[in-house]
């Protein structure tokens, strides 16, 4: 009887001991889901080595072909159209294969950006190199742009999807991608000054034409007998050198920072799904509405953005004829993007995600208006420069704000399907990557037919119209399409705090399912 009464006594105790217990594992599933600053910051570091490559192959590569390799520019369209549709396809190749790829002890998206960083440096420092042939040198750049373009693809594809595995709770990955975000500005200020800075102390010198000789005769800043200490194109080389190696030291410190400083959780304990094909995994992205939508929107204005991004160090150099100050007012904008980074941060959480998108798009095109429409003038550029990268700040942030709401929105619609965050992360980076290749590819073909002069001390009018088509009308057009398609995107405030509502309780009810096991075995 008295054990009896003892085995009453136990049960009824382990009862009343029941709720505090599962008091104690929220506690402490709440505790492992929230990161310290240092997570964010490490984690925040990690995205800084595209940023700071993209934002000088972007800015830099264009007129470095063009000017300092010295390459006709049918064939340096071909170099950055192709080596960007490469890239872009090896996005959801890597994505595919990081789905598909095991749990490791030290996560499944970390070995993928570790192991890709020292063959990426040595990529990009090549690119950066002229080499000592002439017959070669096309098929030189595009294997090496093309290079880098994958490895890079295999450090950013798991980096961008890595977002899903630091934290379930979504306020937790929303503030993250905030840290993120502003550490990729600073990575764009970064990559803008250095290679600018560095470059623009050794700037290849224009050569004049007849024309130029002919209307400026008395103009000794043509004349290649100027009393200006001579720049040989040799110079330009070497600092062009310099400066990728610099990058490729901080390219390689960022990711020491991140594989130390962040910790990868590990998925939901729910059985993960079969592994599907590659088409199928195509299929099962973009058959979602949401996903769609929101590509087809940044599909639109990242080309935009792209435009005015590949073209502005040209126009700056030709059509406004600061070819010694466009390095500055490329860093002016990076830096005005970065100061208000915290302020789009804020407005999205006071609006919502979609009405921020519509504000920041917008709040650009009245500036790319008038730094068409304005006469050469130095300070209303740099005017013009700093209020343009308020928006530019809102096209960092947002897409990638945005995205973890679309694969949130997934799951509830598909609570069976899981494991597919790097499908939907790497479909997004082919998208946007191939808007670049677009953008890049097009708009240099358009300055071959235009009648673009290399190193020329000026350009044709057609050369000038072209270019300001290419960082004004088009850029305006494209980011109005984009807008008119973002109408239609489903995911409001109200739907996004419903499903990160439903996939709360699902986690709820999955801790509390495997705790109640976990107490059923350790009674039995």
């Amino acid at each position: 009887m008295a054990k009896g009464e003892g085995g009453e006594q136990y049960s009824n105790a382990s009862l009343l001991n029941k709720p505090s217990s599962d008091g104690i594992q929220l506690a402490r599933k709440r505790d492992r889901n929230r990161l310290s600053i240092c997570n964010k910051l490490c984690y925040a570091i990690g995205g800084a080595p595209y940023q700071i490559t993209g934002c000088a192959l972007g800015f830099f590569l264009q007129i470095y072909l063009l000017d300092v390799a010295q390459l006709d520019p049918f064939y340096a369209s071909i170099i950055l159209f192709v080596g960007r549709a490469w890239d872009a396809v090896t996005d959801p190749t890597v994505g595919f294969l990081v789905s598909r790829s095991p749990w490791t002890r030290f996560g499944r998206m970390l070995p993928w950006i570790v192991l890709s960083t020292p063959l990426s440096v040595l990529a990009y420092f090549l690119i950066w190199y002229v080499p000592p042939f002439e017959n070669g040198k096309v098929i030189w750049y595009l294997f090496f742009y093309c290079l880098f373009q994958s490895l890079q693809t295999c450090f950013h594809v798991p980096y961008s999807a890595l977002t899903m595995f630091i934290s379930s709770e979504q306020k937790e990955r929303d503030s993250a991608t905030a840290y993120r975000m502003t550490v990729e500005v600073l990575g764009t200020v970064l990559g803008t000054a250095i290679q600018g800075q560095i470059v623009g102390m050794a700037n290849a010198p224009c050569l004049p034409g007849p024309n130029d000789i002919l209307a400026n005769i008395s103009n000794s800043s043509l004349s290649p007998n100027s009393s200006e200490p001579a720049i040989s194109i040799e110079d330009t080389r070497i600092a062009y050198m310099i400066s990728s190696g610099v990058i490729c030291l901080i390219y390689i410190l960022c990711a020491v920072v991140l594989f130390f400083g962040v910790r990868e959780q590990k998925e939901s304990c729910r059985p993960k799904s079969e592994p599907m094909s590659f088409f199928q995994g195509i299929k099962l992205v973009m058959g979602h509405g949401p996903y769609a939508k929101l590509v087809m929107v940044f599909l639109f204005t990242s080309l935009g953005f792209m435009l005015l991004e590949g073209n502005f160090a040209l126009f700056c150099s030709y059509t406004l004829g600061f070819r010694n100050d466009f390095q500055n007012i490329l860093l002016v904008i990076m830096l005005s993007a970065t100061l208000t980074i915290p302020f789009w941060q804020w407005f999205l959480t006071r609006f919502g995600k979609k009405t921020a998108v519509y504000v920041g798009s917008l709040s650009v095109v009245p500036f790319l208006i008038m730094v068409a429409l304005v006469k050469s003038n130095l300070i209303i550029t740099y005017i013009v420069s700093f209020a343009a990268g308020v928006s530019v700040a809102a096209a960092f942030l947002l897409p990638w704000s945005m995205l973890p709401d679309v694969v949130d929105d997934f799951q509830v619609q598909n609570p069976d399907s899981t494991g597919h965050e790097a499908l939907f992360y790497s479909f997004y980076v082919f998208f946007t990557k191939f808007a670049s290749g677009v953008s890049l590819g097009i708009s240099t073909l358009s300055l071959d037919f235009a009648g673009y002069v290399t190193r020329g001390c000026s350009q044709p009018a057609a050369v000038d119209l072209t270019l300001k088509i290419l960082v004004s009308a088009a850029p305006i057009a494209l980011i109005v399409i984009g807008l008119c398609i973002l109408y239609t995107y489903p995911i409001n405030e109200e739907k996004r705090q419903g499903n990160r509502k439903l996939l709360q309780e699902q986690r709820d009810n999955e801790s509390d399912s495997d705790t109640d096991s976990t107490e059923l075995a350790n009674m039995v």
